[in-house]
């Protein structure tokens, strides 16, 4: 209790005790001046109200709150600010529609939250309002959360594709047009999937090759590549990156090797490089006890495709280490397959995006849940956010 209660309190016993009806009086105006004061203060009433977003720009970025957290916060890295946020939950996935009007989400829940009936869904948000419009039911999927490619959508945003496991590897089509469930196609030992435009799909595959799927004819044709990396000793980080417009996919090993793919109905696999080699030291090799400069970190590449700029997360260590945060970020131009740059950053980030914007920001995000938006022309660091996210980072691809 403040003093000041206390005292005209007592004041009132006081005058109470004496039968002094004069200081009784004096003690209850004293109660009753806060009471008076309250009833004329001015009080400004709350009001409420609702903004819708724009399409989706280039500055724009979009970061899963992390395996804890549900939500796809949505960033502008002109300002900083945050601009809404996507209801993915969980173990979710989220993608864009390449026009610009709808966020969808693969998810799954249960009718008693962790038991009961499973229901699998893609659920459809409008881009401006964030509000629900749809929920798609499919068949199954895969809960398997940060990964980028288990649910895609094509160029045209005609269809999406669902990775499942049930029991058997296998891609959910969906019509998001007629929002309906189409059909599963299993795709054995195969994941991580990547849209290929006047085909349907590739895959990266366990016995190191890629799979295409065409899907224009009445029945599902799979065909393989020749396996290009081993799956056992070097394997192919699983959140590469894709130009959809060059329909190029550019895939980073464990070791640092760079592989560009030219998708189509048969893709074709470049000659790889040596992330280190580019940068003027030795190659990266499976080799125990041998430190090197190594990739790592769940979202480990970003690709500039204006550029043509690869940007990697890198940190000193021994191979299998490929989970553990960066302490550099390298630029590689994929041209002259040299690291033009090497940027020092903080906070052992594992996760690596940039815009689309002819002067880009790179985006990182880490364990502590910290983002950090970089300007690439200065190199200084725009904007800190904390308590923002530590999943996937998603940028628009196309702007």
């Amino acid at each position: 209790m403040k003093l000041a209660a206390i005292v005209r309190q007592s004041a009132v016993r006081q005058a109470i005790a004496r039968k002094s009806v004069a200081s009784a009086a004096l003690a209850l105006a004293m109660l009753a001046a806060p009471a008076a004061h309250a009833a004329t203060a001015s009080v400004e009433p709350e009001e409420s109200g609702v903004n819708t977003l724009e399409a989706p720009k280039a500055s724009w970025f979009f970061v899963q709150r992390g395996f804890v957290l549900g939500g796809t916060s949505i960033y502008d890295s002109n300002t900083g600010k945050l601009l809404g946020q996507v209801e993915t939950p969980v173990l979710g996935d989220m993608a864009l529609d390449p026009a610009g009007k709808a966020y969808y989400v693969a998810q799954t829940i249960w009718t008693k939250r962790t038991r009961g009936t499973r229901q699998d869904m893609v659920t459809v948000y409008d881009a401006k309002t964030l509000n629900f419009q749809a929920d798609i039911d499919i068949p199954g999927r895969m809960l398997v959360g940060g990964r980028k490619n288990n649910f895609v959508v094509s160029d045209d945003g005609k269809f999406a594709y669902v990775y499942n496991y049930n029991p058997a590897t296998s891609v959910n089509v969906i019509d998001l047009t007629k929002r309906k469930f189409v059909k599963a196609v299993e795709l054995p030992g195969c994941a991580d999937l990547v849209t290929v435009a006047g085909v349907g799909l590739s895959a990266l595959c366990n016995d190191g090759s890629i799979a295409t799927i065409a899907l224009a004819g009445a029945k599902p044709e799979i065909t393989h590549t020749a396996p290009f990396f081993n799956a056992t000793t070097d394997p192919v980080f699983d959140n590469y990156a894709t130009d959809k417009a060059k329909k190029q996919s550019v895939l980073l090993t464990y070791t640092g090797l760079i592989y560009t793919v030219a998708l189509g109905a048969k893709p074709v696999v470049g000659e790889p490089f040596s992330i280190q080699e580019a940068a003027g030291i030795r190659k990266g090799e499976t080799k125990p006890l041998e430190v090197n400069w190594f990739p790592g970190g769940g979202q480990p590449l970003a690709l500039h495709r204006p550029t043509g700029h690869l940007f990697v997360l890198m940190h000193p260590g021994e191979y299998w280490t490929h989970k553990d945060g960066a302490t550099e970020v390298w630029e590689v131009d994929l041209a002259t397959k040299k690291v033009v740059k090497r940027i020092a950053v903080p906070d052992l980030p594992e996760a690596v995006e940039v815009t689309q914007e002819a002067e880009p920001k790179l985006i990182l995000a880490g364990g502590s849940d910290t983002l950090r938006v970089i300007d690439l022309k200065t190199g200084a660091i725009k904007y800190t956010i904390k308590e923002a996210g530590s999943g996937p980072i998603t940028v628009v691809e196309n702007p």
